[in-house]
């Protein structure tokens, strides 16, 4: 059995990250969110695109206004107005100024833009009571924030709403990104039965396909639903088979121990090569990972995850959606993210294995909180995973956390 960081590691190498040269497609800017950048993006123009204001006031000559006090305000002639949105269509000459609006393109000759609050106008002349603090004070030169040519957003990274704001503020309207994965799930057992089917007494709705498509959709990629297979040897190999056209597959169920637990022995008929089998952590631990070659020659990762609900969330979230999110092209941020919490209530295991107590952390005061799902812990009991945000973690050998004692946490979703 292998420790949850001999197995982490070994699942971690099996990434072959998709290829920036082939899994790669263009998309327009609207269509890019949540994809992954799979190459630099250079933009043409500069940021901003031209001096222009950062202030309502008048755009004058730093020359004129530097001595400008409130015991002695500058007197200058107001020769126009420029609104944003409009090239200025005047030249400042000495003891001129220009009423000018934010956003604005600052006018030929003027360096400086003296904000409204510190000025006194009538009619056409206006009085500067306080000079700006510095020549250039208000104004957002042509480029000081990005300039053409240079790299602006780097690839591997997820696409936001901020980064398609900035795509589209330097008119760039399609980029590179990666794929979509596409993940083949199923799921394995004579007694499962699909959400509204009337339940025969002895059978159980397959929650398991459903909470991990949902999963997987949150995390970008294409979803193949391929249902629930019997346990059958014979049916298992031809679900298997159909399931290796995608770049990854996930069972649930038939890893374990028993007379009906297949899987395994499916795979390696298949010319599988098993890295995993089990791992020292509860709950997950029947856990099988694989690799085996579709009708391309191409590497399929395989993971057969555990029957019991809690079971295949809990090792998912440790090990699969970091995993996707590496094959995916995300050059950081792909690792699992563990936080430092204070918990609230006892914490307790018998110390044999890695042990994921499920609970809700907060944010309290600026420090992190653990509270723990009431009700029993077992990995048969879905009911109290609702509105689980994080893991604690007990490491082996540790078999009581106290109350207000720090503790690890595996985040698993936000933390509202």
């Amino acid at each position: 059995m292998l420790s949850v960081q001999e197995a982490e590691t070994i699942i971690f190498n099996l990434v072959q990250v998709l290829d920036p040269r082939k899994d790669v497609e263009k998309v327009d800017i609207s269509s890019a969110l949540g994809r992954i950048l799979a190459e630099p993006v250079i933009g043409n123009l500069d940021f901003p695109h031209w001096d222009n204001s950062a202030m309502d006031g008048y755009a004058v000559r730093w020359e004129d206004v530097e001595q400008a006090r409130d015991d002695k305000p500058v007197d200058l002639e107001i020769i126009g107005e420029i609104p944003a949105g409009y090239p200025p269509k005047l030249r400042l000459q000495p003891g001129e100024a220009a009423r000018i609006f934010t956003g604005a393109v600052m006018p030929d000759d003027a360096d400086t833009v003296v904000m409204q609050e510190v000025t006194r106008r009538e009619e056409n002349r206006v009085w500067i009571q306080a000079a700006p603090s510095k020549c250039q004070a208000f104004v957002r030169k042509q480029g000081a924030y990005y300039q053409a040519g240079q790299e602006l957003l780097p690839a591997g990274i997820v696409i936001q709403g901020t980064e398609i704001a900035i795509l589209a503020a330097l008119q760039v309207k399609s980029i590179s990104v990666y794929r979509k994965l596409k993940v083949a799930i199923f799921s394995t057992g004579d007694e499962l039965v699909t959400v509204g089917q009337t339940l025969q007494p002895g059978q159980i709705v397959d929650s398991n396909q459903n909470a991990i498509a949902s999963l997987l959709k949150q995390l970008g990629v294409e979803v193949v639903i391929l249902g629930i297979v019997p346990d059958q040897a014979g049916d298992l190999e031809v679900a298997v088979k159909n399931a290796i056209s995608s770049d990854i597959v996930i069972s649930s169920g038939g890893v374990s121990v028993g007379e009906y637990d297949y899987v395994e022995d499916v795979l390696t008929s298949l010319g599988a090569k098993v890295h995993v089998e089990s791992v020292a952590m509860k709950p997950g631990k029947p856990l099988t990972v694989a690799t085996l070659k579709n009708l391309q020659n191409q590497q399929v990762l395989y993971f057969g995850l555990p029957g019991n609900p809690v079971s295949a969330l809990v090792t998912f979230w440790r090990f699969v959606q970091p995993m996707i999110k590496k094959l995916s092209g995300l050059s950081d941020g792909w690792q699992p993210i563990f936080i430092k919490a204070k918990a609230r209530q006892e914490l307790r295991c018998d110390g044999k294995r890695e042990s994921y107590v499920w609970g809700k952390l907060r944010l309290v005061d600026g420090f992190y909180e653990f509270d723990v799902a009431g009700g029993s812990q077992v990995s048969g009991n879905l009911i109290n995973l609702a509105q689980t945000n994080g893991l604690a973690v007990l490491n082996c050998g540790q078999t009581l956390i106290s109350p207000g004692e720090l503790l690890k946490v595996l985040l698993v979703q936000n933390i509202c």
